[in-house]
C-alpha cells in the first residue's frame, strides 16, 4: 500500500533516531517532535510504537531478504550440487549487506539496532513475530553454512551462530567509536567495506574450528 506523505515523514524521522540512539531508546515524543505531527498522527498510520516499529523493521528486511535469497541462488546455479564455502556464503552476506546499505540511508545502523532489540528480554513478542516473518527466509542460507561448518551439535551450532551475529552486531554498532579508536592509535581510519570483509576470516574459523565435545586428535 502507498504511504501517505504524512506517513513517509513519520518513518523518516523514526528512522534517523532509531539509527542514532536506537529503537528502545528513542521515545514517541521525539519522534513527533522530529516528523512535526502530533501523536494522533502516528497512531493513525501505525497504531502504535510497536507497529512504527515493525514498520521501518520490514522496510529494511525485505530487500535484504530479496538480495541474500537472489545472490544465493545465483551462487547454486554456477555449481548446482557443489558445497558453498562458509567463507563464500559469508561473503555473500557482507556483500547483500552493503548493497542495501548503499540503496538505504540508515540501512545498517537500523538492521543493528533492531538485533540489539530483538535481543532484549522483554522484547519476546517483537522477537516471535520476527521469526515468524523472516525466520524461514534465512533457514536456506543458515543450512547450507552448517554444511561448511565443524561437525557439531544442534546446540553448538545455535551458539556459533549467535556468536557470529554478535560479532557483526558489536562491529557495525560500535563502528564509528571504533573508528575513532583506530584513528587515535593508527592514524588512519577505517571503511565499512574493508572492515566487513576482513571479519570473513575470523567468523569462517569460528564456525571451523572443533566442538566443545569434539575429543583432540589422538596420536
Amino acid at each position: 500500500m502507498r504511504q501517505s506523505a504524512t506517513a513517509k515523514k513519520i518513518m523518516l524521522a523514526a528512522e534517523a533516531l532509531f539509527a542514532e540512539q536506537g529503537f528502545a531508546e528513542t521515545t514517541m515524543r521525539e519522534i513527533t517532535s522530529a516528523a512535526k505531527v502530533n501523536l494522533a498522527a502516528v497512531n493513525y498510520h501505525f497504531g502504535s510504537k510497536k507497529g512504527l516499529i515493525s514498520a521501518v523493521a520490514e522496510k529494511y528486511l525485505n530487500p535484504l531478504v530479496t538480495t541474500l535469497h537472489d545472490a544465493v541462488s545465483e551462487r547454486k546455479q554456477v555449481q548446482p550440487h557443489g558445497t558453498i564455502s562458509a567463507e563464500e556464503l559469508l561473503e555473500i552476506l557482507m556483500r547483500s549487506l552493503l548493497q542495501v546499505g548503499k540503496s538505504k540511508q540508515f540501512a545498517l545502523p537500523v538492521f543493528m539496532r533492531l538485533l540489539e532489540l530483538i535481543y532484549m528480554k522483554n522484547q519476546e513478542e517483537l522477537r516471535t513475530a520476527m521469526v515468524a516473518r523472516y525466520g524461514g527466509s534465512f533457514s536456506e542460507y543458515v543450512a547450507l553454512l552448517r554444511i561448511d561448518s565443524a561437525v557439531m551439535s544442534d546446540e553448538e551450532f545455535f551458539w556459533r551462530l549467535h556468536f557470529l551475529l554478535g560479532s557483526i552486531v558489536f562491529t557495525l554498532s560500535n563502528f564509528q567509536t571504533l573508528v575513532a579508536i583506530e584513528m587515535r592509535e593508527y592514524e588512519r581510519a577505517a571503511e565499512v567495506e574493508r572492515t566487513l570483509h576482513r571479519m570473513i576470516p575470523v567468523l569462517v574459523a569460528g564456525l571451523q574450528a572443533r566442538a566443545e565435545h569434539t575429543p583432540f586428535t589422538r596420536i
